[in-house]
């Protein structure tokens, strides 16, 4: 798979982040990853090999900041994987949230894709991947300002994927619930579970063969592949 041009993976030292840093690693793929709090797994990563770049995404400054960094670090990019997120609760009205959410999930992958699309030319394959949320089929009554972000971050895809063809391919993944947390209650796994036709939370190597998928298939961009065991035929 690995031409020695990095991948960018941003919010990958954790969770859903993480397995697929790994995945990568074990196919031989160099890496380029954005974190934002220091962590064992951080430092087990960089003894592996991997470029890792703290960075905060809900500022502006944070942003270009990070992008002056991966410039300094790499001429060319294979592919440019948008990881980072961030959920804020919404119980009353929340102006600061809603920014904050918005920076991470549409201004860091807009000025990235901006500033950093010369990087991926320089790749004879190219891809920008927006990892959304199922979310934005139908919105959230609990979650109306993470759902919208995630939903302006899918509309990214159609826009870039426009600008950015032939040579870089721009598409979506749109996930429901992948993983479980360690402290989920056996009612919440029941429900949980119960809200897709399959019937099941997959685990995250599903989305590591959806990154792969859209990473090798030479013919699709402006497409989002949603992810989601069936939920909407609920």
């Amino acid at each position: 798979m690995s031409d020695n041009t990095p991948i960018l993976l941003t919010g990958a030292s954790q969770r859903l982040g993480l397995h697929c840093v790994q995945r990568f690693l074990a196919a031989g793929q160099p890496l380029i990853i954005s974190y934002r709090q220091e962590r064992a797994e951080v430092d087990e990563l960089r003894q592996l090999g991997v470029k890792c770049i703290q960075a905060d995404f809900a500022s502006e400054q944070g942003i270009l900041e990070f992008i002056a960094q991966i410039k300094q670090t790499t001429p060319a990019l294979r592919a440019i994987i948008h990881n980072a997120s961030l959920w804020i609760a919404e119980d009353v009205a929340d102006a600061s949230a809603f920014m904050q959410m918005n920076n991470v999930h549409v201004l860091a992958p807009y000025l990235i894709n901006q500033h950093c699309a010369p990087l991926l030319m320089q790749s004879t394959k190219a891809d920008i991947i927006h990892i959304t949320d199922d979310v934005i089929r139908k919105g959230s009554a609990k979650r109306i300002a993470y759902s919208a972000s995630k939903a302006a971050m899918d509309n990214l895809t159609l826009s870039f994927a426009a600008r950015l063809a032939p040579h870089i391919k721009v598409n979506s993944l749109a996930p429901a619930l992948i993983m479980l947390h360690p402290d989920d209650d056996e009612d919440y796994q029941r429900r949980a579970t119960a809200k897709s036709v399959m019937g099941t939370v997959p685990g995250p190597d599903v989305i590591y063969q959806s990154l792969r998928y859209l990473l090798d298939t030479p013919y699709v961009t402006g497409t989002t592949l949603t992810v989601n065991g069936g939920r909407h035929l609920k």
